[in-house]
């Protein structure tokens, strides 16, 4: 059996915020904050997935310098819902600008 990733929670990466409902950290693919759902399922309801999306928001603009948007197309693990805070003008690869 498989052990899921994100149910794993490896402290590979710098973490942002945590709760009993979720976890951000810096994605250690495309270093911007993701926020992962602390239950393994990849279909929250819609409340969840509002609170969800306001905590990651909180955290982006709380620590970092960009206008974000919300990208939930989960590529590399789509069993596990998770989502990430992107921005403009920055690609993969390159973290985002942190506030001074």
């Amino acid at each position: 059996m498989a052990i899921c990733e994100l149910c794993e929670a490896a402290r590979l990466t710098e973490w942002y915020f945590e709760d009993d409902l979720c976890w951000v950290a810096e994605c250690e693919v495309c270093y911007v904050p993701m926020i992962v759902w602390k239950q393994h399922d990849a279909m929250p309801s819609e409340e969840i997935k509002i609170q969800l999306h306001q905590r990651l928001l909180a955290v982006v603009d709380s620590l970092f310098d960009y206008v974000p948007y919300i990208d939930d197309n989960m590529r590399n693990i789509p069993d596990h819902y998770h989502a990430h805070a992107r921005g403009r003008g920055f690609g993969f690869g390159n973290p985002p600008p942190r506030k001074k």
